[in-house]
C-alpha cells in the first residue's frame, strides 16, 4: 500500500502517519489476522460459503475450501453493501474464513474433493463442512487478494459434507445439462434471479458448458467473465429501447466515487478510473488516470487498463439502463480516495456503481449544461479540473464528430 520504505521509517508508530492517515492500516489488517492465529486448529466443523481458485501454477491450481466455525455472512457483498458494512467489519468477516486448499488440473474432476466443492458452490446457503488440516492455518500479512480477501491458507487433510446441499433446481438442470454452452447457462440463470456472486461460484468450480470444455476458472477470471457475459446479452436488449436523456448521478461507496453521466445517443461506454494522491494504489502527489472504451459495436480486446472493473461498472449501468428501457452512451468517472485503505475485491465497483444511479439523478437541457456541472462538480469534491479527463474522451469526440440524419 505505502512504499516500503515509508512503513519501515513509520512502522505504524509514528505520531503523524507518513501516509497521512490517523490509523495505520497495515496494523488493522493484522488485528483482524491476529484473531484467527490465536484461535486456529487443524480441525473443525464449520459452514462453508464459497470456493476459491487460485490461478497461479495454471493449469495447475489450488482450489480452496472457504469455512468459518461460525458464519455470519462472511461472503455476501451484496448483503454488506444493502447494510452499508465499512472496511473493517468486512476485513474481519473475510479474514475469518480458513482456505483449505488442495491441488488440481483445471481439466481433472474425478477427484472427490473437486467433487464436494462443485457441490458447495451450487448450495444457496452455506454447507455445513468437517474439515481437518495438515498444520493448523496461520494468517501471514499479504496484499495480493485480487477477488475479496480471505483468511490463512492452509493444506487440507481430510474434508467431508455433512448434511445435504439445498442446490435450486434450476441450477441442477444446467448443470445436468451438458450441451448447454456455459454462457447461454449464465444468462438463463440470470434470468431467473441468481446474482452475479452466486454465478461466478458454479462457473468457477466448472459445473457450466459443454461436456468436453468444461474446466476449471479462477476466481478472479470468472468475476470478470460472468460480468462480461450478462453485460453482453443486456447490450443487445438495450440497443432496442429509445435513447436516454441528459442526466448525471454522483454517488459511491467505501471511498470509491462515480460520477456517471447519460448522453442520448445510440449505446456506447467510457471508463476513466482517477487515483487520487495518497490513495491505495497510488503514493505520490500527482493524479493516476487509466481509461477504456467501446464504442456501439463493442470491444474486441480485454479492457486491460481498467481490467475487471470496467466490466462490473459496465453491469451495474446496463441493469439500470434496461430497467429504464432505455439506450444512451455512457461517461462513467471513477475516483479512488485514501478512504479506500484496503483491497475488498471488484465487487466493491460494481455496488459502488449501483448506489450512485440509485441516487437522484439530475436532467440537463443539453450536453453542455451537464459537462459544466461536472467541471463544478469535480472541483468542490475532489478539486479536481475535469477537462483534464473530457478533453481525451473518446466518446465525447465521438459525440461531437458524428453527424445525425436530421444533419443531411
Amino acid at each position: 500500500m505505502r512504499p516500503i520504505y515509508d512503513c519501515i521509517r513509520c512502522k505504524g508508530k509514528n505520531p503523524k502517519l507518513f501516509c497521512g492517515r490517523d490509523f495505520c492500516p497495515i496494523y488493522k489488517k493484522i488485528d483482524s489476522q491476529k484473531k484467527i492465529n490465536l484461535k486456529s486448529k487443524k480441525d473443525y466443523f464449520g459452514e462453508s460459503p464459497n470456493i476459491f481458485i487460485g490461478r497461479y501454477g495454471y493449469p495447475d491450481i489450488s482450489v480452496g475450501i472457504l469455512s468459518t466455525e461460525n458464519y455470519k455472512e462472511n461472503d455476501n457483498p451484496l448483503l454488506w453493501s444493502k447494510r452499508e458494512f465499512q472496511i473493517p467489519e468486512i476485513v474481519d468477516l473475510r479474514t475469518s474464513l480458513i482456505n483449505s486448499s488442495f491441488k488440481a488440473n483445471i481439466r481433472t474432476f474425478k477427484d472427490r474433493y473437486l467433487e464436494m466443492s462443485q457441490e458447495i458452490s451450487m448450495a444457496k446457503k452455506p454447507v455445513d463442512v468437517e474439515i481437518s488440516l495438515k498444520d493448523k492455518p496461520f494468517f501471514r500479512l499479504s496484499f495480493q487478494q485480487d477477488a475479496a480477501p480471505h483468511g490463512p491458507n492452509a493444506r487440507l487433510e481430510k474434508a467431508k459434507i455433512t448434511e445435504n446441499p439445498r442446490i435450486p433446481k434450476a441450477v441442477d438442470k444446467v448443470v445436468d445439462d451438458y450441451d448447454l454452452k456455459a454462457n447461454s447457462a449464465i444468462t438463463d440463470l440470470y434470468e431467473k434471479g441468481f446474482d452475479e456472486h452466486y454465478l461466478t461460484k458454479i462457473l468457477s468450480v466448472g459445473n457450466l458448458g459443454v461436456k468436453k470444455e468444461r474446466k476449471l476458472v479462477p476466481t478472479r477470471w470468472s468475476i470478470t467473465a460472468v460480468d462480461d457475459n450478462i453485460g453482453k446479452e443486456l447490450i443487445k436488449k438495450i440497443k432496442n429501447y429509445q435513447e436516454y436523456d441528459y442526466v448525471a448521478h454522483f454517488g459511491g461507496y467505501l471511498g470509491n466515487y462515480y460520477l456517471i453521466m447519460f448522453f442520448p445517443e445510440k449505446w456506447s461506454y467510457e471508463l476513466f478510473e482517477t487515483y487520487l494522491p495518497k490513495s491505495l494504489w497510488n503514493q505520490i502527489d500527482n493524479l493516476q488516470t487509466v481509461t477504456d472504451y467501446e464504442e456501439y459495436k463493442g470491444r474486441k480486446y480485454y479492457a486491460k487498463n481498467t481490467a475487471g472493473g470496467y466490466y462490473a461498472a459496465r453491469l451495474a449501468i446496463l441493469e439500470y439502463l434496461n430497467k429504464k428501457k432505455r439506450q444512451s452512451s455512457v461517461l462513467a468517472l471513477r475516483f479512488v480516495t485514501d478512504e479506500y485503505w484496503a483491497p475488498l475485491g471488484v465487487w466493491v465497483v460494481r455496488e459502488a456503481v449501483r448506489k450512485t444511479i440509485s441516487n437522484k439523478g439530475i436532467e440537463f437541457s443539453s450536453k453542455e449544461l451537464m459537462l459544466d456541472y461536472a467541471r463544478k462538480l469535480l472541483r468542490k469534491k475532489f478539486g479536481f479540473d475535469a477537462d483534464m479527463l473530457l478533453i481525451k474522451s473518446l466518446l465525447l469526440k465521438e459525440i461531437r464528430e458524428q453527424k445525425k440524419l436530421i444533419e443531411f
